[in-house]
């Protein structure tokens, strides 16, 4: 896609921060609460963006960043936002929780750049504290490459903070602390004043351009048609291997949390008509989260399972939102007259997303009423379908006998390719314990 002229070969990704609250809207871009596990995950990541540029200036093929550092796990929360939250922290704490995954970022997987966040640690902005990031990620860490900001941070601590006085103040600390790149652009505007005004030196701000471009460098960017990757085109997009690939991701992402009697996997034999219900029945976007690119096509729980049953086909509600319940005489309508029926339910990114905390773990709406009623008006079968990124209490389900099967899905483009596989009677693995759930 860079070769085409279609995108970049920066990727300011993986999402490393420690998930301490499931309500957070973001949680559905980091793996979870355990440091040891996140940062594993974050090395693994890194180097399989970066592919073989891993250690000391050897060639990447993308350059990763880990974010946010640090103790950043808030968005919107109670009239506290991202922009003005003080995390209070303690040493041992960002030691042993907050820092680990970024630590293994730059010590394990060699990562081309690490984000300062938006929000202050003990008072101190993020992206202006020389103590986090020229003295731990620079000095103690050896980082390899680039510190930047997240995106329009040096603004926010100016104009929203109001962390120093003048502006040329603000840019003069950041590039102190450590900054080397800002997102956004507070620097260009005002970084030549700090010089004139002698608040940072042009050897640091040449220290900073030096950490930028000798990522550039690495990335192959001035090689002209000469580099590894340069005979990579539009036809090595979407090939049967990266597909086969993301369904493979998606078998081994999704979590099957109830099947009682065996109901799952369905039999085409069995059961020849299918209710799909539910506001995220013939989801698309929904079905890839955020942060994603642009998928090699989109086929609908609703698509997919008819290429192998009838299907009878009722939203239930319009939305996650899930507002009213006008429509389920219909779902139950439907329910009733199928052999078997899939209630696609969960979340989508107008409930949880950067900028947008949750306020409950509980399912939006009317959903409940919506799975309880269907269930109990179905005549085969039920089989509830949760797409999300968060955690959901589905305690309900969990405790009623009418649901047969609950699959955990996540957002996944290739949620309708599992189907396919369940009906082609390849099993599923059933919880051993408990715990499953």
């Amino acid at each position: 896609m860079y070769n085409e002229g279609a995108a970049g070969l920066t990727f300011w990704s993986p999402n490393v921060n420690i998930l301490r609250d499931p309500r957070w809207g973001r949680c559905q871009e980091t793996p979870g609460e355990d440091p040891h596990l996140v940062a594993q995950y974050a090395v693994s990541y890194v180097k399989g963006l970066q592919g073989g540029g891993g250690s000391g200036n050897s060639r990447l093929k993308v350059a990763a960043c880990c974010k946010h550092y640090t103790a950043y796990d808030l968005d919107d929360w109670k009239g506290v936002d991202r922009y003005h939250f003080n995390a209070k922290v303690s040493l041992q704490d960002l030691e042993d929780t907050y820092n680990v995954p970024f630590k293994a970022c730059v010590v394990e997987g060699n990562v081309a750049s690490v984000m300062c966040s938006y929000n202050q640690i003990n008072g101190k902005p993020s992206c202006a504290d020389p103590t986090l990031l020229r003295d731990t990620i620079r000095a103690q860490w050896h980082l390899n490459g680039y510190i930047v900001s997240d995106c329009d941070s040096v603004g926010v601590l100016f104009d929203q903070q109001h962390y120093t006085r003048f502006p040329e103040d603000a840019a003069a600390i950041t590039i102190k602390a450590g900054l080397d790149l800002d997102c956004g652009p507070f620097l260009a505007i005002h970084t030549e004043q700090a010089v004139r005004t002698g608040k940072v030196s042009e050897v640091e701000i040449n220290y900073a351009l030096a950490n930028t471009i000798t990522v550039q460098m690495r990335l192959g960017m001035f090689d002209g048609p000469n580099g590894p990757y340069a005979n990579l085109g539009p036809r090595d997009v979407c090939t049967p291997a990266h597909q086969q690939l993301a369904l493979q991701a998606a078998h081994e992402g999704m979590v099957l949390l109830k099947n009682i009697g065996r109901a799952l996997p369905l039999s085409p034999q069995r059961h020849r008509t299918i209710a799909v219900i539910g506001p995220n029945s013939d989801a698309t976007v929904t079905m890839i989260g955020n942060y994603a690119g642009v998928p090699c096509s989109y086929v609908s729980p609703l698509q997919g399972i008819a290429r192998y049953a009838k299907t009878v086909h009722q939203h239930g509600c319009m939305g996650v939102a899930c507002a009213g319940n006008q429509q389920f005489g219909l779902a139950e309508v439907a329910a009733r007259h199928a052999d078997a029926t899939v209630l696609v339910m969960g979340l989508d990114q107008s409930i949880e997303a950067e900028a947008r905390d949750r306020v409950s773990l509980l399912l939006p709406g009317y959903q409940q009423e919506l799975i309880n009623r269907v269930a109990m008006a179905s005549r085969g079968p039920v089989v509830l379908v949760l797409m999300s990124g968060g955690p959901i209490d589905v305690t309900f389900a969990k405790n009623n006998p009418r649901i047969s099967a609950i699959l955990w899905a996540g957002y996944h483009k290739e949620f309708e390719q599992l189907l396919q596989i369940q009906y082609q009677e390849v099993p599923l693995v059933e919880p051993q314990s408990p715990r499953a759930y």
